[in-house]
Formats: structure tokens, sequence, C-alpha cells
């Protein structure tokens, strides 16, 4: 055989070598393959109890163990309190309905950014997007840590409040330990998901039937005059339902997976008029429990209402509701977190973030950058601020994109009249929302003007620099200052585009 046989024969085997080597790689690729289209593109199918069960489970967490302090103090009597509560639910179903309408016509990912999008164009969804990632969800995420701080030190401080350091520290500790959590493993993130939500229910069932119990024992003193020394005025009005609809929030949570839903056009109107008056019934049957052991003075003086009522009627076994609240409060954090990614994920693929924050993890397929950015952004905004202060700052951000994405619904019906809409609500329904929204955003301002307002207009607003500079003219320069820090994360998180490992 001569040379240039040997050097084809060597070709040859060379060749078998890398076939083999190829075959032997392919089924941990595929498997690669199929576990990050489940991330990416989970693949479940949920039925009406299922889709009820989310409402109620995403809606209610550490909100109600928080917000009926701030609630009485605006209005001052148990009355409108009450009044403020139910009102709060039926506002959230409303603004659901609406939002089960533009998810059944625009079947697209990325909560109100399509909406926006397609009804007003790229400016309204990409400050949406911006003040999402920005301020709305860290917010959210760090006002649950601070209620869960709150509750997890009250016990070790009986009759004073906790110090602001102690509280602001378990709240960090909380967000770094879910943060790692959910950059580990989305499987552990979902487990520890399910036991917290069985966990909320368990506290949520106690108080109620304390109550219930309390009530048929003639405990009523406290609803005599329930309308007495009340203050009424469209400002406390506004700032109480800030409160209140906080612990609504989520009620807009099942758009996110319209796809998944089984008959949506049946069953995501169905989920939603009988998950949200469930919790609406829920909560002011928690708020009259409250009521039962304790007079108005009292609550606004309780440092954690929960603590004070469990203290009151389940003592010497009172140690229960924190432990439970505790539960609650870190599950609503976990799932705040656990959702964090698919945000993240539309805006970096639009182009509208670092392109790095829509990266995945190529040994644990978590979407690891948008998780750490979310809980640095958080621990951020625990340090200047306190409960209330960051209530009525995300309720006042969050309330304008719920305002503008309800008036997309009107302006589509005349705009966009070929889009079919499987799910059609009267039209008295998107119009009542957003004339709500309008007095929400406005009222506070004109009767109780404060700086937290104009920070964060200015802040929205700002993301109008931002859109120019990086995703409109996409000047070169911004482009060497972003490629570099995209590259060396990359490297440091060991992180890959999705469409590497979906694809």
């Amino acid at each position: 055989m001569g040379e240039e046989g040997l050097r084809k024969r060597k070709g040859e085997d060379k060749g078998r070598e890398d076939t083999q080597s190829i075959q032997s790689r392919e089924p941990q690729t595929t498997n690669l393959q199929k576990q990050a289209k489940l991330f990416l593109f989970p693949l479940w199918s949920v039925g009406l109890i299922s889709g009820i069960c989310m409402i109620v489970g995403t809606i209610i967490g550490s909100g109600i163990f928080v917000s009926p302090k701030s609630v009485l103090a605006n209005v001052e009597a148990v009355g409108p309190c009450l009044t403020v509560w139910a009102a709060c639910g039926v506002l959230a179903t409303l603004g659901a309905l609406c939002f089960a309408e533009l998810g059944t016509m625009i079947t697209k990912s990325g909560g109100e950014y399509p909406y926006l999008m397609e009804a007003f164009g790229p400016i309204p969804a990409f400050l949406f997007s911006w003040t999402s990632l920005l301020v709305t969800k860290p917010s959210s995420f760090a006002i649950i840590c601070l209620s869960f701080a709150e509750y997890a030190s009250a016990p070790f401080y009986p009759g004073c409040e906790p110090p602001q350091a102690v509280i602001k520290c378990l709240a960090a500790a909380a967000i770094v330990v879910i943060t790692i959590v959910n950059s580990l493993s989305v499987k552990l993130g979902s487990y520890l998901q399910n036991f917290l939500t069985a966990a909320k229910m368990i506290i949520v069932t106690i108080i109620i039937v304390s109550g219930i119990v309390l009530l048929a024992q003639g405990k009523t003193e406290n609803f005599k005059d329930s309308f007495k020394d009340s203050k009424i005025s469209v400002s406390s009005i506004s700032l109480a339902f800030y409160n209140g609809l906080w612990a609504y929030d989520g009620w807009n949570q099942l758009n996110y997976i319209t796809e998944e839903l089984q008959n949506p056009y049946r069953n995501l109107p169905l989920s939603i008029i009988i998950g949200i008056p469930l919790v609406t019934v829920c909560y002011v049957l928690i708020n009259v429990s409250y009521f039962t052991v304790m007079t108005s003075t009292e609550l606004l003086q309780s440092q954690a209402v929960a603590v004070t009522f469990g203290d009151r009627v389940l003592y010497p076994a009172s140690w229960i509701v924190p432990l439970f609240v505790v539960f609650s409060t870190i599950g609503s954090a976990n799932g705040t977190c656990f959702t964090a990614g698919r945000l993240v994920y539309v805006a970096g693929r639009e182009g509208h973030m670092l392109k790095v924050l829509s990266y995945i993890s190529v040994k644990r397929l978590t979407p690891a950058p948008a998780i750490i950015f979310y809980g640095a952004i958080a621990i951020i905004y625990i340090i200047p601020g306190d409960i209330e202060t960051l209530i009525n700052y995300f309720s006042f951000a969050v309330w304008i994109f719920y305002g503008l994405t309800i008036l997309a619904l009107i302006v589509m019906r005349f705009t966009r009249k070929e889009l079919e809409r499987p799910i059609r609500v009267p039209i008295v329904i998107p119009v009542v929302v957003t004339l709500v929204s309008v007095v929400l955003v406005l009222a506070p301002i004109i009767s109780a003007p404060e700086l937290a307002y104009l920070y964060c207009i200015l802040f929205i607003l700002s993301g109008l620099i931002v859109y120019a500079l990086f995703v409109h003219y996409k000047f070169s320069w911004a482009q060497k200052i972003s490629n570099p820090i995209t590259m060396h994360l990359q490297m440091l998180l060991e992180v890959v585009p999705p469409e590497e490992v979906a694809t």
C-alpha cells in the first residue's frame, strides 16, 4: 500500500472516530435541548380547577398580612376598611376580565408588552418593559421580603417594634437565599413553591375559622358604628386602594399561560369569575377576624397584625401564626423570583435590555442572570425604603401601565377590528377600569403630592433616553460597551443564549 493509500486509510479511520464521538454525545445534547425547551416553553395542561387554584395561590401572599394596617390607617374606620377590601376585589375581577380578552386576542408571552406594542407601538411597550424590570418587579420582591422579615422578627421583640437594621438584614438574607435556590434549580424552586403554597392556605384557613367561631360567640362590639369617625377623601381612598390592591396583585397572572389552558375561551373567564371573588371573600373574612379581637386603634398599633391575632386567640399555640405567615411570605417571594425569567427573556430577546439577561445556565438550565439581576435590584430597594412607601411607589407605577393596557383594549376595538376576539367583554368594563386607574394615579399626586411620585415619573420617562440611545439608533459606541460586559458575564456565569440549547 502506498503512502497515499495510508493517508486515505487514516482519514477514513479518523472520520469513523469523529462520527462515533459525535454519536456518543448526541443523547446528552438532545436531553439538554429538551430540558431547555421545557424551561422556556413549558408543556402542561391547566384545567378549570387548576386555573382557579393558580389565581388563588398567586394572589394570596404577603399582602393580606401587611396591608390591613395601611388600609385602615387611610380610612380610619372599620366599615370603610371592609368596603375598600371588597371594592378592590371587584376592580381586580373587572381588570382580569379585560386582560382575558387581550390574552385570547393576542396570544403572545410577555404580559402587557405585546398588547401595548400592538396598540401604541414600541415606545410605550419599551417603557413598560423598562419600568417592570427596574421598578415594579424588584420593588415587589423587596416588599414581600420586608414583610417576611417583620413577621420573622416580631416574636423576638414582644410589645415593641423590631429594629430596622434587623428587618432589613433579614429581608436581604431572604432575597439572597431565594435567588440562590432559583439560580441553582428550577425543580427545587418549584418544589419549594408547592410546599409553601400549602402552608399559606393553612394559615388563611386558621384565621378565617377562628374569626367565624369568635363571631358566633358574640364578639361583635368592634363592628358597632363602623363608619363613625371615618376619614373619607379622594386621596385617602386612593391610598387605601393602593394598599388593598397590593394584596390582590397577581390578578392578571393567568394571562401568562393562556396557551396552556384547556379550552381557554371557557376556562379563562370562569377561572377569573370564580377565583378572584373567592380571594375577595377570604380577604374580607380575614379582616373581619382581625376586628373580632382588635379595635381600630389596637390594630393600628400592632407591629404584626396576624401575630397579635394569634397571641390573643391561639395562645399557647400562637407561634403557629408567625411561622406559617413566614412560610406564606417566603412562598410569595419565591413565586415572584420563579416567574422572573420570562419577562426578562422577552426584553432581552427584543433587544430592550442587556442580552446576557436572557441567557440560560449551561449546567443548570435556569435563567441565572435574570434572577441574580432581580435579587440585586431588590436589595437596593430594601436599603432606603419601608413597606408602606414601597407599596405606594409600586402601585403608582403599576397602575399607570394597567390603565394604559386596558386603554389599549378600547383603542383596538376601533383600530384593530379584524382581530378575532374569542372573549369579548362589554365595553363599559374597560372604560370603568380605565377611569378608575386614572383616578388612582392622579388623586394622590393632586391631594397629597410626594417626591416619590415625581421620582417615579422621571424614572419612567428616562426610559425614553435609553430607548433612543440603545434601541432606536443603536449607536456603535453603546455596542462597544455592552459587548465586552456580555462576554465577561457569560464566561463568569457559564450561560449561553437560549436558542443555542433550545433549537
